[in-house]
């Protein structure tokens, strides 16, 4: 999930989606660092409104870096330099090209310098020792009382690679295929140190339900290019998934339903409404009931808001939006290019859009993205289908999205629709439900959530056995 991302100022974070990919990294290249900056150290970039505690580790061959509350862990660097005097690195894959440079005082025992991203420098400092890993209390551990199995199949050309968890007595059992958010998710939708799906699964599977989770296009072991794919084509992966679940003798193919969160609630539905889709159920968590240019809007207009915006920031913000939106719309790139292009030219270099960024807005996948209504999906649906949403979600406002599938669904003869107080948009307890908070909170879903959907899903669909 990564969920539905605002087009807020790029901040000096390492982007979450650089974390997710289980693909192999690139190895560091040789350096000798000297034996006194040898070990791990750790500090915490003080980012507004989201202080970033970061690790690097020095060895003989090279450095790592670690950033645990976006699930970065040992990401090899580059550039690096282990000159006590001279020491800096560049972390590979991220947009913005973030460096550091600084040196070691060996009388405090410390590092200290400049982390840079994206022309924006901010001091840091690092001390000696592991950076801290946030506590997880509810990340899954083995060993399971089930079975787990990594499995691969075809959607077209591609291969897509994932995590098929089942109950360990004797199936056909319903099953559940998971739909990740929005941008380049790992099968656990690893997101600001929490793994969501790695947490749905388990649930799920406890209860009784065959559960598939997989990389999402460019991610781990799943082929392609997620800025290449159009909705057409995600959806299609997601209808792969289902056809590989219907080959397997231990799975009740009759009883095969799909659960998205953000824009998996888009595709979801999508998928199902399809004639001959065969989709048992559907399960919206945070799933946007509007369309993405509107989705969009109110998101940028709610995270500004909770953020003490000025009324000037929040015209200028909104104007953004609503003209990026209509010329994306048109699907003329090179007409949303310059203007990104222009709207970098009247902003200081430091707030400036950086490529990778620009890439991303002229992308076909942000174009369906923006361009998606799914009102005829959600209106075809005639089947059990459960949409929940978090009362301080500012990344799909409940308030926006909530009566609207309400609306939608109102043909649907067993369509829920719930909203949980209290909740983000990852389903989690929250204070003002903006995004810095998902690193702070401990909890990845809340248990109350987890018991409505197994609950739900129970008076439906009983498990098998």
């Amino acid at each position: 999930m990564r969920s539905l991302r605002s087009l807020a100022p790029l901040l000096l974070v390492v982007a979450v989606a650089a974390g997710c990919s289980r693909s192999e990294s690139p190895q560091p290249a040789p350096v000798t660092a000297d034996r006194a900056v040898i070990g791990s150290w750790h500090g915490t970039l003080p980012v507004p409104e989201q202080p970033l505690p970061l690790g690097v580790t020095f060895t003989e061959t090279g450095a790592t870096a670690s950033v645990p509350v976006q699930g970065i862990y040992d990401r090899p660097l580059e550039q690096v330099s282990g000159d006590p005097a001279e020491l800096g690195f560049t972390i590979p894959g991220i947009p913005g090209t973030p460096t550091f440079q600084g040196r070691y005082d060996r009388g405090a025992e410390t590092i200290t310098g400049t982390f840079t991203q994206s022309g924006q420098p901010l001091p840091l400092t690092l001390e000696r020792g592991e950076v801290a890993v946030p506590p997880r209390p509810q990340e899954p551990r083995p060993p399971f009382p089930y079975r787990s199995e990594d499995v691969s199949f075809r959607s077209g050309a591609l291969n897509v690679a994932g995590t098929l968890t089942q109950p360990s007595a004797p199936g056909p059992h319903p099953a559940v295929v998971l739909i990740s958010g929005s941008g380049a998710q790992d099968r656990d939708e690893q997101i600001q140190g929490h793994k969501p799906f790695l947490l749905l699964a388990d649930a799920l599977t406890r209860a009784g339900y065959a559960v598939l989770r997989t990389d999402d296009r460019g991610v781990g072991g799943t082929g392609g290019t997620l800025a290449h794919a159009t909705y057409d084509d995600l959806a299609g992966d997601v209808v792969a998934g289902m056809d590989f679940l219907r080959g397997r003798p231990d799975i009740d193919e009759t009883r095969i339903g799909l659960l998205g969160h953000s824009e998996g609630g888009y595709l979801a539905p999508l998928v199902a409404s399809r004639p001959g889709s065969g989709v048992a159920f559907v399960i919206m968590m945070a799933g946007p009931a509007v369309d993405g240019a509107d989705v969009l809007l109110e998101q940028n207009r709610a995270l500004l808001a909770a953020r003490g915006g000025t009324v000037e920031e929040n015209r200028d913000r909104t104007g953004f939006v609503s003209t990026l939106s209509t010329l994306v719309r048109t699907g003329d790139t090179e007409q949303v290019r310059r203007y990104l292009a222009d709207v970098n030219t009247k902003v200081p270099p430091e707030q400036r859009m950086p490529p990778a960024m620009i890439e991303e807005y002229t992308s076909l996948y942000f174009q369906s993205l923006i361009s998606y209504d799914p009102a005829p999906a959600l209106s075809a649906l005639r089947m059990p289908v459960l949409a929940c949403y978090g009362g301080k979600d500012l990344q799909v406002p409940a308030r926006q999205s909530e009566p609207a599938a309400r609306r939608l669904l109102a043909a649907d003869p067993d369509a829920d629709v719930h909203v949980f107080d209290g909740l983000n948009h990852l389903m989690q307890p929250a204070g003002t439900g903006d995004l810095a908070e998902y690193s702070q909170i401990e909890t990845t879903v809340s248990p109350e959530v987890l018991d409505y959907v197994t609950g739900w899903l129970g008076g439906r669909f009983p498990a098998a056995g």
